[in-house]
């Protein structure tokens, strides 16, 4: 398998690509890492420009084709390669990428079937569901649906020992980053933020976690404003909690 790192989580949170390859190794898949992989395009696409992503989708199928699987940490960036990436001169290799890319408890869920987490993480832990994993990528149930309820990021962190797993009231509820909409419509990217954070505060949580670097930067920038004690972790770093490769 072949491992893919978000831009920001290389440039910001790279802790999370370290735990997500530790994770992965652990789990027994032989990982390999291409260097030159860069921004999968996401941003230009969401911005309403489109096309100035086609340097990033050549790039990235350059880089990841002839690979069993793909795996990301970042349900965002990989709905985007799943929905979005084309490339004009080499289709039959993009669209085997969008149909071999998975979010990494995803993956881990469907595809290695892992029934034990060698991981341990001794905190009461709130649990974000981002939109795009949630409703884009079907990581777990949504409310307007009348389904069986499901969570494949909950399924593997209930295997964490000594965790306290808690969900806010409005389980399912945006916190209001949306990508680019967290700059075009800030005032109501950070109310939505702020509520989504008071749930979780009344749970009195130390964590808040997420497959999204991206949901828990922004939820993370609101905390520190507000002066919280609680902090943000991805889920990777939980699932890697507690144990030496």
């Amino acid at each position: 398998m072949v491992f893919f790192i978000p831009c920001y989580i290389d440039q910001f949170y790279p802790g999370v690509g370290i735990a997500t390859l530790e994770l992965l190794k652990k789990l027994g898949c032989n990982v390999e890492f291409p260097l030159n992989q860069t921004c999968c395009g996401q941003p230009m696409a969401n911005s309403g420009f489109a096309r100035l992503s086609d340097g990033c989708d050549k790039n990235f199928v350059k880089n990841f084709t002839g690979y069993d699987y793909i795996v990301g940490p970042s349900g965002s960036c990989v709905l985007h390669i799943k929905d979005h990436l084309h490339d004009d001169g080499n289709k039959k290799a993009a669209d085997r990428i969008r149909s071999t890319i998975y979010e990494l408890t995803e993956f881990i869920v469907d595809v290695l079937k892992i029934d034990n987490i060698e991981a341990s993480f001794p905190y009461k832990v709130g649990l974000h569901n981002s939109c795009h994993g949630q409703r884009g990528l079907g990581l777990s149930s949504m409310s307007e649906r009348v389904l069986p309820l499901f969570s494949k990021p909950e399924q593997l962190l209930k295997k964490v020992k000594s965790i306290e797993l808690l969900k806010p009231e409005r389980n399912d509820e945006c916190c209001g980053f949306g990508g680019t909409f967290s700059v075009f419509e800030e005032a109501v990217s950070v109310r939505m933020g702020q509520d989504r954070i008071k749930q979780h505060t009344a749970n009195n949580v130390d964590y808040i976690t997420g497959v999204d670097v991206s949901c828990l930067m922004h939820i993370e920038g609101i905390l520190r404003r507000q002066g919280s004690k609680i902090k943000t972790i991805h889920i990777a770093e939980i699932l890697n909690a507690g144990g030496a490769l």
